[in-house]
Parts: C-alpha cells; sequence; structure tokens
C-alpha cells in the first residue's frame, strides 16, 4: 500500500482479516498516518451520505429533482458504517465517539427560485428509505429550532427553506485511519513512515519492483511485491503514470487548493450543533458547495465554514509546485486541453475567488450565520485536492467529479484518483477494488465479506425493510440518530 490515508488504511484492514498470512506493507512519504487529506483539519469531516448535500440532487429541466445519485451515494455511506460497526464489535475500532458523532445534517437555501428547487427535491426523498425521516420547513421559527445562528439577523421577508436530518454524523476520518493502522501493527501489518515511492516498475516475472527512498537516512530499498495498491491522494496519478500501465494514458489531473474559517470559541460553537449546506455558486466544482459545519475532534468541538476555492499547482498540501506541470504526458495533453476549454465556468469561478477580498470572503459566512464577528474566526489552509481529467473519445477529455479507481488488466496494481465523496465511500471503494483485483478468491472470501457488510451483494436502496433494519443496526452500534 502506498500512502498512509483512510483508503490504503481500509484496503489493508479488509484484506489483513481474508488473508491474515498475507504479508502487507504500507509506505507512507510524512512521519505519521493522515497527514493529507484524511487529516480531520483538512477536509470537512461530513459523513456523505446524501442527507444535505445538494449536489448530488440535480434540479431537471422541468423543476424535478434526480435524487439518483444520492441514493448511490447513501448506499454507500451505508457499506462504510457496516464495517466500522463491525470493527467496533470486534475491537478493530474504539468506542464511536472517538471517530463519529451523531450531527444533523442540514440543507438551507434562500431566494424564492431557490425554495421552489428545495420543495421539489423534499418530495422527492422523502418517501424513499435510506432517507426516511427527513423533515422540510419555510417556516423561520422552525428552522431556527434546527439551527439557531442561522436565524437571528436575517431579513424577515427573505424566502428561506430547510431540510433537516437527524441521521448525520461528523465523522473523523484522521482517527479511523489512525486506529485502523495502530491495530493492524499489532497484528504484524509493516507501517513504514518517513519512506517516499521512487519508482514502479513491471519486471519479467511479473512481480512489481518498488524503489523506495527513505526520508530520514537517505538509503534506498527495492521492494518486491505481487499487488500494489496507490493511494497517495494526489500523488497518485504521477505514481500511476510511473508504472508504465495502459489504463492510465489519457489521464489528468486538476488541483484546487482551499481555505476555511475556523471557530473555537465556546460561546460561537455554542450556537450551532448541525452540518448546513447551501447550494454552490454558478461554475463552482462540488467540493466547494458553502457549509458551516459542526467538527468533532479528539472531543472538542469547533466549527468550520467554507471552502473559499484557489489554486495551487501542488497535488499535496505538502507537495511541489512543480507536480501539476510534472504530471503532463503527450498523451494527457489533448484532454487536459479540451477540459480546459471546456470549463470557463469553473475558470471564472476561481479568478473570482482568489481575487475576492475578506470582507466579500467574511460575507459568504454571514449569508449562512448573519451575526458572525471577524474576531471569532481565524483562516485554516485545508487539504489539496486533485480533481480528475478523463480521456473522452468524443470531446477529447471531461473534467470527473468524485473517485475513480485505476486497475491494470490483470488486477496486480490498482490507483484512486480524485476526491469528495472519497473518505466517506472508503469501504465499498475498497470492496469493488478487491473483487476486480482478486477475482478467483471471491467465491472463498464472499462469506467473511458478509460478516464484515451484511448488506454485500445486495441492494440496500430497493429494499425498505433492509434499508430501514440495516440503519437501525449500524445507528444502534455506532451511537448515532435513526
Amino acid at each position: 500500500m502506498i500512502g498512509g490515508g483512510v483508503m490504503s488504511a481500509t484496503l489493508a484492514a479488509i484484506l489483513h482479516r481474508l488473508e491474515p498470512d498475507w504479508s502487507i506493507r504500507i509506505y507512507e512519504q510524512l512521519g505519521g498516518v493522515a497527514e493529507e487529506s484524511s487529516n480531520p483539519w483538512n477536509n470537512a469531516g461530513t459523513g456523505h451520505s446524501a442527507l444535505c448535500e445538494l449536489n448530488y440532487t440535480p434540479e431537471r429541466p422541468d423543476g424535478t429533482v434526480d435524487i439518483s445519485k444520492a441514493v448511490g451515494v447513501n448506499e454507500q455511506f451505508q457499506v462504510s458504517r457496516q464495517f466500522w460497526s463491525y470493527l467496533v464489535e470486534t475491537g478493530g475500532l474504539a468506542e464511536p465517539e472517538s471517530f463519529i458523532n451523531p450531527t444533523p445534517h442540514i440543507s438551507f437555501v434562500w431566494g424564492e427560485k431557490n425554495v421552489a428547487y428545495m420543495r421539489a427535491r423534499y418530495e422527492a426523498m422523502k418517501d424513499h428509505p435510506l432517507f426516511a425521516g427527513i423533515e422540510y420547513s419555510e417556516d423561520a421559527a422552525q428552522i431556527r429550532e434546527w439551527a439557531p445562528a442561522l436565524i437571528p439577523g436575517r431579513k424577515k421577508d427573505q424566502p428561506i427553506a430547510a431540510t433537516y436530518s437527524a441521521a448525520g454524523s461528523d465523522v473523523d476520518f484522521g482517527s479511523i485511519t489512525r486506529q485502523l493502522v495502530e491495530g493492524l501493527q499489532a497484528e504484524g501489518v509493516e507501517f513504514m513512515p518517513n519512506n517516499r515511492v521512487k519508482t514502479i516498475r513491471r519486471w519479467e516475472d511479473g512481480l512489481w519492483r518498488i524503489k523506495v527512498k527513505s526520508e530520514v537516512g537517505q538509503t534506498v530499498t527495492d521492494i518486491a511485491a505481487k499487488f500494489v495498491f496507490v493511494g497517495a491522494g494526489g500523488g497518485a496519478l504521477r505514481l500511476l503514470q510511473k508504472t508504465g500501465i495502459p489504463e492510465i494514458r489519457g489521464f489528468g489531473g486538476f488541483p484546487v487548493s482551499g481555505e476555511f474559517l475556523r471557530s473555537d470559541d465556546p460561546h460561537v460553537v455554542g450556537k450551532h450543533a448541525a452540518k448546513v449546506y447551501g447550494k454552490a455558486s454558478v461554475g463552482a466544482p462540488p467540493m466547494s458547495v458553502p457549509h458551516l459545519d459542526t467538527r468533532i475532534v479528539d472531543g472538542d468541538a469547533s466549527l468550520m465554514f467554507g471552502p473559499y476555492a484557489g489554486f495551487s499547482p501542488k497535488f499535496l498540501k505538502q507537495g511541489s509546485m512543480l507536480d501539476l506541470f510534472a504530471s503532463i504526458r503527450l498523451h494527457n495533453i489533448r484532454p487536459m486541453l479540451s477540459v480546459a476549454l471546456s470549463n470557463f465556468d469553473l475558470l471564472k469561478y476561481l479568478i473570482g475567488q482568489l481575487a475576492a477580498s475578506r470582507t466579500e470572503k467574511f460575507d459568504a459566512l454571514r449569508e449562512f450565520m448573519p451575526t458572525a464577528e471577524p474576531g471569532d474566526w481565524h483562516k485554516i489552509v485545508a487539504g489539496q485536492r486533485v480533481q480528475v481529467i478523463k480521456p473522452d473519445a468524443d470531446k477529447g477529455g471531461v473534467l470527473q467529479f468524485g473517485t475513480e479507481v485505476i486497475t491494470s488488466a490483470d488486477g496486480s496494481i490498482a490507483g484512486l484518483l480524485g476526491a469528495s465523496p472519497g473518505a466517506s465511500t472508503a469501504v465499498p471503494i475498497m470492496l469493488g477494488l478487491i473483487d476486480k483485483c482478486f477475482p478467483d478468491h471471491r467465491a472463498k472470501w464472499a462469506e467473511a465479506i458478509r460478516t464484515m457488510v451484511p448488506t454485500y451483494g445486495k441492494d440496500l436502496g430497493g429494499d425498505a425493510a433492509l434499508a430501514d433494519a440495516t440503519l437501525e443496526r449500524t445507528a444502534g452500534v455506532l451511537h448515532l440518530q435513526h
């Protein structure tokens, strides 16, 4: 496993339980696990279940709302919840409060057009088993009861609407990663920090040879492996390019940096206990949907608002300014140029964000929390995200928001590109990868996987009774609302 984030940790944890005798090593170029995207302050900690994220429920031309993507995202998150529940029950994770906490998920909009959209969204979602219990209101008093900070200071004649779900959560993916890796180490899995992978080459014997350089002693080691997973976040693209596998040809990356405003003031934090998502600006990528979030890290609550998008050519927060340029190859120039020419709205949005003053940025927070005061908030830099540029026969290239699993034809090497919902869907993504990379083991492993994830292979969204029973069971184990 290359990369010490939640993806590598999740894959290693599953494989170790399926094949305890297999030798597994995790290499990380930094000094510890979860130092990049999985770090709790590099993401918003939203357990992405599509309860509040409006970018998963697009409006159709006729005014109705398509919830199919929301259903898929929710199903994936329920798979992750099942695996975490299994780990809590078997001692693989500590008490749930150490990594997940009940936090209501709220969608909130203003303006007549957005209110009409929200009403249509609620009608489309309310009867689906995965969104059971979702509530809707256009009444300021009711919304104030759900989220007190949203209403004081707001114009009384402003049309507003909100949906509320008590089934939401706040997740510390850094804690999950640390606990998984510590548990694996206790059972013989090797974690190798301060080790940078320099090259990955396929040898004639079929094994992968990985050249690893120690960042401490500057020693270089050659490692042989039958299977390699590249879970290095923004660094995955360049590593996969070094493998020479044809499946990576044409892929590129578009880096997007970001910032949040954060408050740790108990007086401010005490006014808001929810994750509230609004609508994205025109041209904004899904990861830039504005949201005001309760965060619970190491038992302490804070508030975060953002993200404010920016641009950096780095592919990792602790990466190089040359990362973007070093990823350019002859085979991905056309897709990258096609994306650049066809995404003027995105470029306009990024330029606007970069040019925005501190006052303009704080006004964005006041649209959610009208009484917010600048002195109560400080800026933090979010994790670096690299959106996938995917080759397309007709368009040349498309900018893909989400995640993309790249697998060699023989399944001996795989990697993960992309961003949100990422960590929330780590378990189903890794189960899909296992199914694709180890086809000869499917039958052998099926029962063990169903022990970890009882709905494995089943249509959770299409079975109301199964969905209700699954949500109720995992909510009980993880101390969440149902």
